[in-house]
Order: structure tokens, then sequence, then C-alpha cells
């Protein structure tokens, strides 16, 4: 081994620690069954539908609305990612969806894990499952086919010392010369949790998922047993539960880096990027939406195609949001969802 793959391996074992995610390993139950399987949607309720449908159609998906109720999905997708319904006090996080299959398994184990299996709510159809996490977060679990395997993109080529492989032309056009950013699929929600340990048991636990790193008891990302994105459900602590952001795939590093200036050119509020995160890899640019909480663009994530060969690691909590990147916004983190409560 190298001196620096030791120094690598070092570091990743000196971030381990004794805190309640390690003591409970639910990652090491490798007999556990895998019924979630991905992310399908966040539904939302806010004031008004109207500043989301602009916020979210100028960041390239779909809308169709319905007066108050509002639902967009990537372009070539025959499901919603984003759900708004109107009306509401403040923005507050309706539900989030979950594709899975076992849902007998997941009505059987939820209670132990520390969930409560529910009626549907009210205008939403009895299919699938309906589950409440320990703090009362609602979930939906829902039996569908995957989707269509996403056609492989233009390669990211890089000329890097030693191996340059673009001669003799420009890897960059004119900015009149791209297309608005497309996302190609939600790739991940991260919602707020008073507990994260208890939220990492229940998805683990009770639906099968798996841990797949972590930041001390203050943050946590959990995926798919088999062919996952490193994370598909994140947490991060918070005195209650809220919707943080949901994250969506495009082709390449620098799709995220154009769709995040241009959405912010139009949002006019915040955002964080173009950055790199150190947990999951993936290059990143959050934009805000018109509630506070964010939309990220994201590309080149880490994948986890086998979790029982998959290793989690305990980060230290200045590694727990970017590689690199700006500042981090003051209220990257902040509930907005805290007054409505």
């Amino acid at each position: 081994m190298s001196s620096a793959a030791r120094s690598t391996a070092s570091a990743r074992s000196r971030t381990r620690s004794s805190s309640p995610l390690d003591t409970t390993l639910p990652h090491q139950k490798k007999d556990i069954l895998m019924p979630v399987l991905g992310a399908l949607s966040v539904t939302l309720e806010v004031p008004d539908v109207g500043p989301g449908i602009t916020f979210y159609t100028d960041a390239g998906l779909e809308a169709a609305v319905d007066g108050q109720i509002a639902r967009f999905r990537c372009a070539g997708q025959d499901r919603d990612s984003v759900i708004l319904i109107g009306g509401a006090g403040k923005k507050r996080l309706h539900h989030i969806a979950l594709r899975a299959d076992g849902l007998d398994k997941i009505a059987a184990d939820a209670p132990a894990a520390g969930g409560t299996v529910v009626d549907a709510p009210e205008g939403f159809t009895d299919g699938g499952l309906w589950v409440r996490d320990p703090h009362g977060m609602l979930i939906h679990l829902v039996e569908r086919p995957a989707d269509p395997e996403l056609a492989e993109g233009p390669g990211f080529e890089i000329n890097r010392p030693g191996r340059v492989i673009r001669k003799r032309r420009s890897a960059v056009l004119p900015r009149t010369a791209y297309p608005a950013a497309k996302p190609l699929r939600l790739g991940h929600i991260l919602v707020f949790s008073p507990d994260v340990p208890a939220s990492v048991k229940f998805v683990t636990e009770g639906l099968g998922m798996g841990l797949a790193d972590r930041a001390q008891d203050i943050i946590a990302f959990t995926c798919a047993r088999k062919d996952s994105d490193h994370h598909v459900v994140a947490f991060a602590k918070s005195p209650d539960i809220g919707f943080h952001h949901a994250s969506f795939q495009v082709n390449d590093p620098d799709e995220v880096g154009r769709g995040g200036r241009a959405l912010l050119a139009k949002a006019g509020k915040g955002d964080w990027g173009f950055g790199r995160h150190t947990i999951g890899s993936n290059f990143f640019h959050y934009i805000q939406d018109p509630w506070g909480s964010w939309f990220e663009y994201y590309s080149d994530m880490d994948h986890i195609d086998d979790y029982a060969l998959w290793t989690p690691t305990n980060y230290a909590m200045e590694d727990s949001l970017a590689s690199w990147g700006p500042p981090v916004p003051n209220d990257f983190v902040h509930n907005y969802e805290l007054k409505y409560m």
C-alpha cells in the first residue's frame, strides 16, 4: 500500500466513534432484506403554488397544474418528483414517497423500529403502504417498476497530467450553444430529524435501507442495498422534522454549474455552489426555493452496487458538507418549518 493510501485509510479509521449510530450497527446486518429501492417524490404544503410553478419550471422540470395542486416531473418520466399543495399557512413537508418491494415485511418491521403503519391521508390513494417514522414524518411506500435506465450521457473529458485525450478541439462552447439544464431524475431527498440515530434505525431496521455514511450524530446518509446512489434519504439534525432539499441528477459537472447559475439568476434567492461534497463525492449547486428550502443539481455521485461490500464512515463535522466550494450560507441547515410548528 502506498503512503498516500495508508494515509487515506488512517484518516477514515480516525473518524469512527462509539456514538449511538455505531452501537446499533444496523449497517452490519447483512441478512436484512432490501424493501426500499429508491426515491420517488416529495410532497410539500405551501401557501401558494404560483411561486413554486415558476421556480421548478425554471429549474427544468415539467409542470402539470390543477388549481392549487402542482405536479413536477423530469422530462420523459411517467411519474411526479415534486408535488405542491397550496393553501397552507407556511411551507411544510407533507410526505416523501419511496419505491419499495416487500410492503408486508415493512408493515411487520416498522413498529419494532419505532414507526407506525397509518391510513392514507385524506385525498391520497390507499395504494401502497403509509407509515410514520418515530418523529411523525409521513412516508409512502409504493411498489412500482424501476424507471428505465438513463441513456449514457456525453463523456466528460479531462486532460490531466500524463493523459491527454482531448486534442485540437475546445471543451467549452459559447454560452448560447448550451440548452437549459434538464434534470434527469430525482436522486435523493434530505429531511430534518430531531434524533438522527433514531431516524437511521427506523429506515434501516424498518424499511431495509443501509447506512452509507454519517458525520457524528448530526447528519446521516442512507441508501438502498443494491444498485443505489450513495444516498437516497438523508437526515440532518433539527429540533423537528422538515424538508431540506431534493436533489436532481444532470449530465455532468458543467451542467451542474451552468444550471445553478441560471436558476439563481431567475430565482433571486440564496445559493450554495458550485462545489463538491466529501460524503457522496458529487458535484453540487444548491438554489434556495421560495420558502427557504433547497433544490440541488448534482453529478458524479458515488454508487453502491452491493451494500454488503460497503463500509460506512463516520466523518468529522468539518468534512460533513463539502470537500471544496464557497462558504456555506448561514441558513443552509436552518429548518424554516419550525415556525409552522
